[in-house]
């Protein structure tokens, strides 16, 4: 009995005068399954179902348990910390004051970068170590100040101090960072993490590369002096205009140079040695991993000494520039200032700030995810990184996200949870409390040697761009397009442009997709060595039981159909014979999606090849001049037509490979509706079948069923035209428990999927089983619906229907 809402919706359709069925698909659907069932009694009946708008519905609204689901997952901690043990607990501990002896060197120097005080570097590094574990699903990553987010960071400060001179750089960056972790916490919250697929590893690339040759040219000045004590030039200008105004003011070198070089030299000495020795004595590598990864707090260190012999008695007039005062504790704790004359300020920088936060953190995630066996959310860190942002200004805290060079050393540290983060803060938390007095005498040209030092290992190496080319040349242009707007402009536009490009490139790549027709080629599979076993069991399996054994059965050298490109553009041996699977039947394959972009496309393509390989059914049917449609108008007056085209086939059916198809829309739908009454007209009087395969997705299949596909549409004028199509679809075995690729399942039990024809009382394929043991009929089922002949499990019954079929069409419609 109809539902109340189906009489509704009946009542609607009646009043706007709406043709609910205009292909007869109910009425064509249930003779079909009637036929294939009565057909095929041991056959259980299965119809499709289309889904439905409410189905959609209650697929996207989550229920109860779905939301206290997502309410858990937004503190991962809970799913492991109740399991937390001394053996995480000693790995963490090593990780963590490892990773802390790196910070806080690194901080400092990054904050300089951001055009900030070095405190601004140490609140970042702490808030971030500290707040992440909470809510991260990595155990590698650490969150903090990094070279390219300090860099972009700088860049904004720098402008706000002509623009609006009365705020001070650290509420700009405090607020710059509250503005950016409520953005990416938002885009968690609604577990938008996908959105950083969008960019692509070569646009990533070309980032870190172009960002750090940018940022290590903009340090060499200050390791060499020339801007200290008097700043000569800009190192925020454009990194070409850098490296030109460094070369002129080399003259201007100070004794900064020696600090900065030779701490340069000694970073590069001390990994350079430690790699060599690790190769040289593998027993002593976990040894040699700490000696390299200390190196920078060891060589700030000593320079510090150095710098402390040399300036203590000299502290208004050092010899050389030093970092400064630090103060102690968190003297800058506070309210961020979100006053809108800051935040329009910096409005139009907002989405290089996020796209730089995303990229970071995510690809370095992801990696080392890939690299340690577990996977990570995406969400779930944009979350992460997002409340760090924004939590972290109330310390005085600028924008942080995952550091590539710290993550790689908590990574080999051997770290075992997220809880390393805590570790490392209180790491830092000792610095600031206990060491401001000695951050005095760092000299600022080591700590520029010390930014060169990470930012030149993020460069990519040429084995990495040659990579690149080998897969794709198109995208190794991107990568340089990147690289070269960073030097020759801004890290800010190197990133634009790589996004863009990359975007650009993959619209066009699907605006331009084209389908490819398959033929036949016969194949078979050789050089298995469980062929000849399988073979042997066969053979004496059937002589025991008398059976007749399938080429499946006979092992995996058997002879099959395989489908492959007419013209072998698919790089396979043009010297493979392919051929159309039948006069005027032809096979074409979906190489993209197929969506409103690439539809006419695909659509053209098909046209084109099946015109030129075939010819009209009935020429006649162009009738006389006047009838005749613009672009073909025919002879001339009183010219003999030759016709070229007499010994092309008809056309007779179409199989479309659906694979590649997820969804489609109205305008690819509309698109093959319209081509369907195109090849209809030049077919007439007969028509085109059209055979769908590999269409998996139930919204695909309704709406290619909506647009009068899929089923054997019913004649008016041919009561039983529907009674000479037989239906050819697959079964599969419901009492075959065993692996269907196993050779128990295979020779255990008859074959448990195979393809049946309706239609009379002939059948073709193997014979379903009939009995086992208890001479019980074994029950079938079909794969897909009987309601539906005209959609195939895959390109083989697809041809077996076309094929079983051709020749029991009307006369009236044979060739």
């Amino acid at each position: 009995m109809s539902s109340t809402w189906t009489k509704v919706g009946h009542g609607f359709a009646w009043f706007f005068n709406l043709n609910l069925d205009p292909y007869g698909q109910r009425e064509a659907e249930r003779n079909d399954s009637r036929d294939a069932s009565q057909s095929h009694p041991d056959v259980e009946p299965y119809e499709e179902r289309d889904p439905t708008a409410a189905d959609w519905l209650v697929s996207v609204v989550p229920t109860p348990r779905a939301i206290i689901h997502y309410f858990y997952r937004l503190f991962p901690f809970l799913h492991w910390i109740t399991r937390y043990n001394l053996t995480w607990f000693i790995g963490d501990l090593i990780a963590g004051v490892t990773v802390g002896a790196v910070v806080v060197p690194q901080g400092m120097a990054y904050a300089l970068l951001a055009e900030l005080e070095p405190q601004y570097g140490l609140y970042s590094s702490f808030m971030g170590v500290l707040l992440y574990w909470f809510f991260a699903t990595s155990k590698d990553i650490t969150i903090g100040p990094v070279a390219v987010m300090s860099t972009v960071t700088g860049g904004i400060v720098n402008r706000a101090e002509t623009a609006i001179p009365d705020v001070p750089g650290h509420v700009v960056a405090s607020a710059l960072a509250v503005i950016v972790g409520g953005i990416v916490c938002f885009l968690g919250l609604a577990r938008l993490g996908w959105v950083v697929d969008f960019i692509p590893l070569p646009s990533i690339a070309a980032f870190m590369t172009g960002s750090g040759i940018n940022i290590a040219v903009g340090q060499i000045p200050t390791m060499l002096g020339q801007n200290s004590p008097k700043k000569r030039f800009s190192t925020r200008d454009p990194t070409y205009l850098v490296i030109i105004n460094t070369l002129k003011n080399l003259k201007y070198t100070t004794i900064d140079a020696a600090m900065g070089l030779t701490a340069l030299l000694m970073l590069y000495i001390i990994r350079g040695t430690c790699t060599y020795l690790a190769k040289k004595y593998p027993h002593r590598e976990k040894t040699l991993f700490f000696v390299s990864t200390l190196r920078t707090a060891f060589v700030i260190l000593l320079y510090t000494g150095i710098s402390a012999g040399v300036n203590l008695y000299r502290r208004t007039h050092p010899l050389f520039s030093v970092l400064g005062e630090v103060p102690r504790g968190f003297q800058h704790a506070a309210v961020p200032n979100l006053d809108p004359k800051i935040l329009s300020f910096f409005t139009s920088e907002l989405p290089a700030a996020v796209i730089v936060v995303l990229i970071e953190h995510i690809s370095i995630s992801k990696s080392f995810g890939r690299v340690n066996n577990y996977v990570i959310d995406p969400s779930q860190e944009l979350v992460a990184i997002g409340v760090t942002n924004l939590l972290g200004p109330f310390l005085g805290a600028y924008p942080a996200t995952g550091s590539f060079s710290r993550t790689a050393i908590k990574a080999k540290s051997g770290v075992r949870t997220p809880f390393a983060g805590v570790i490392t803060a209180i790491v830092v938390l000792l610095a600031l409390y206990a060491l401001t007095a000695v951050f005095w005498y760092i000299p600022q040209a080591s700590l520029a040697a010390v930014i060169i030092h990470a930012v030149l290992d993020v460069v990519s190496p040429p084995d990495v761009v040659y990579q690149f080319w080998r897969i794709s040349p198109l995208e190794v242009v991107i990568f340089f397009a990147g690289v070269l707007v960073t030097i020759f402009d801004s890290i800010e536009d190197g990133i634009y442009t790589t996004v863009c490009v990359s975007f650009a490139v993959f619209i066009f790549r699907l605006f331009q997709a084209k389908g490819r027709f398959l033929g036949v080629a016969k194949v078979r599979t050789i050089g298995d060595l469980r062929s000849s076993t399988r073979t042997s069991e066969t053979q004496s399996l059937s002589q025991e039981q008398k059976i007749t054994p399938t080429p499946r059965e006979g092992g995996i050298s058997s002879e099959r159909n395989l489908f492959i490109p007419i013209d072998h553009e698919d790089n396979s041996n043009p010297r493979v014979a392919v051929t159309h699977p039948y006069p005027g039947v032809f096979i074409y394959q979906f190489s993209e999606l197929f969506n409103y972009p690439n539809a006419t496309r695909f659509l053209d393509g098909l046209t084109a090849g099946i015109f030129k390989a075939t010819r009209r059914t009935d020429p006649d049917s162009l009738g006389k001049l006047g009838d005749r449609p613009w672009n073909n108008p025919g002879p001339r007056r009183g010219q003999i037509l030759i016709d070229n085209t007499a010994e092309r086939p008809t056309l007779r059916a179409i199989i479309l490979d659906c694979a590649a198809i997820n969804n489609v829309d109205v305008t690819s739908v509309q698109a093959l509706i319209d081509v369907r009454n195109q090849l209809d007209r030049y077919t007439q009087p007969d028509t085109v079948e059209w055979h769908f395969a590999n269409v998996r997705n139930p919204w695909t299949r309704r709406a290619l069923t909506a647009a009068g596909f899929g089923f054997l549409r019913p004649k008016k004028d041919d009561a039983e035209a529907g009674h000479r199509w037989k239906s050819i679809f697959s079964v599969a075995d419901l009492a075959d428990a065993a692996s269907p690729l196993s050779s128990q399942g295979r020779l255990s039990k008859k074959v448990s999927a195979e393809k049946r024809v309706s239609g009379g009382d002939e059948e073709i394929g193997v014979q379903p089983p009939s009995v086992n043991d208890d001479d019980n009929v074994i029950r079938q089922v079909p794969v897909y619906g009987l309601n539906r002949p005209f959609f195939h499990a895959d390109i083989q019954e697809a041809l077996d229907a076309v094929l079983e079929n051709i020749e029991y069409r009307p006369p009236i419609l044979k060739a």
